[in-house]
């Protein structure tokens, strides 16, 4: 099934971005659960109690669907328990989405689309202390995927401002807009996309990546050292065949793999080389894992797994044959919050699950809506998400306090 089609499913569930840039990518599919009948190979599943398989990477792409284990995954209401005092963080603009806390857990860097001359996304980083925010990306062209330097006064993010035909682009979708004409869903791969740091105030801005194709998705390690992200570069490094161009052009995304570089933007090293998307990587908190989502060639479904940081000892966690993505660890290092279509299509929460994957997963949200793209304070005690939980339907950045031994006792891992 082509993945705009499969995106329809959440534009119509999240009533927020139009086509041209839409969900964050990692909200890039809703997935159906029927990989395995679709005739794709089943990765692999260890014997029961003992964990998931490692594999070679390339190994396992899509996986088998398997019945949910009743309880905790999903029957359990446990948001009143893991969450408390919930509230709208961002306030401003007409939708919002990636949020994430800077490490000392004072400031909050988040993309947010606002009326203007340009549709699109811009970065936005915000002091919590008194919850004003200011613009820190250029204000041209499309932009995602931010973060706050672990330990220097510093940001980076994605951006296309650097694409000549960045305010063409801008004026064509406000015309498209304003025309009410009806598009399919889909994040755009735009292969201007490249990182950038910039300082605190968006200003001294460096191009980190300088390759063409999509450059987005990254985040630093503890110490600000190394970057790991997302890019589909190596489908525009070489002649590709006839075959392999209709594929690019017809869902870009088939070429993304995930990379790491030194924080100059050197020393780029490719971590998967799996057909399909693999995307959204976060280091671990001691920076000796990577967690991310694997979609399935097809793009169909995607899987949380692990890898150590130089890409070997490849983990699946989750095999549903649905949608799996947005994971984070928590900073104790213990578990993994991440978010799933498994309970239907219009119906993604919030799941945790330890970080070996043993145990069934812990539903962590109950309430109507789209939750997705979560993300924990450096200290563990507040859960930030994108959540159409809003009055109008649009989704919105919220923020709660979360309780972790509440979590570890769900988990079994007290």
């Amino acid at each position: 099934m082509n993945r705009l089609v499969l995106l329809l499913c959440l534009a119509a569930l999240t009533a927020c971005e139009p086509a041209e840039e839409t969900e964050p990518p990692e909200a890039a599919s809703a997935a159906a659960p029927a990989a395995a009948a679709a005739g794709e190979s089943a990765a692999p599943q260890s014997a029961a109690g003992s964990g998931p398989e490692t594999y070679a990477d390339g190994e396992a792409g899509a996986t088998e669907t398997e019945t949910p284990a009743p309880g905790n995954f999903v029957d359990g209401e446990f948001e009143s328990v893991l969450l408390a005092n919930t509230r709208q963080l961002v306030t401003d603009g007409l939708r919002s989405g990636e949020g994430y806390f800077g490490a000392g857990g004072a400031r909050f860097i988040y993309q947010s689309e606002v009326p203007g001359d340009n549709p699109f996304y811009q970065i936005h980083l915000m002091d919590l202390a008194t919850e004003t925010a200011s613009v820190v990306s250029p204000g041209i062209g499309l932009t995602t995927c931010s973060w706050v330097h672990p330990t220097l006064d510093r940001i980076m993010f994605s951006s296309t401002h650097e694409d000549p035909d960045a305010l063409a682009k801008q004026a064509r979708e406000i015309e498209i807009r304003q025309s009410g004409i009806d598009r399919s869903y889909g994040w755009d791969y735009d292969r201007h996309y490249e990182l950038y740091q910039a300082d605190a105030d968006g200003g001294n801005l460096v191009n980190l990546s300088n390759a063409d194709g999509y450059d987005a998705e990254g985040s630093y390690s503890s110490d600000g050292a190394k970057i790991l992200f997302a890019s589909n570069r190596e489908a525009y490094s070489r002649p590709l065949s006839r075959a392999e161009q209709a594929l690019l052009e017809d869902d870009a995304a088939y070429f993304m793999d995930l990379y790491i570089m030194d924080a100059d933007g050197g020393n780029v090293t490719q971590l998967t080389f799996s057909p399909g998307y693999d995307g959204g990587p976060f280091f671990s908190p001691d920076d000796s894992q990577i967690v991310w989502r694997r979609f399935n060639p097809d793009g169909d479904s995607a899987e949380i797994w692990t890898m150590n940081v130089d890409g070997s000892g490849a983990r699946q966690l989750t095999a549903d044959a649905m949608v799996a993505w947005g994971p984070y660890f928590h900073p104790s290092g213990e578990y993994i919050i991440y978010s799933s279509n498994l309970l239907g299509h219009a119906n993604f929460e919030l799941f945790l699950i330890d970080i070996e994957g043993r145990s069934p997963p812990v539903r962590a949200t109950n309430t109507p809506g789209t939750d997705i793209l979560p993300v924990f304070s450096p200290d563990g005690n507040r859960l930030a998400w994108s959540t159409t939980r809003t009055p109008d339907g649009a989704s919105q950045i919220h923020i709660g306090d979360w309780d972790h031994a509440a979590a570890m006792e769900l988990l079994g891992l007290n």
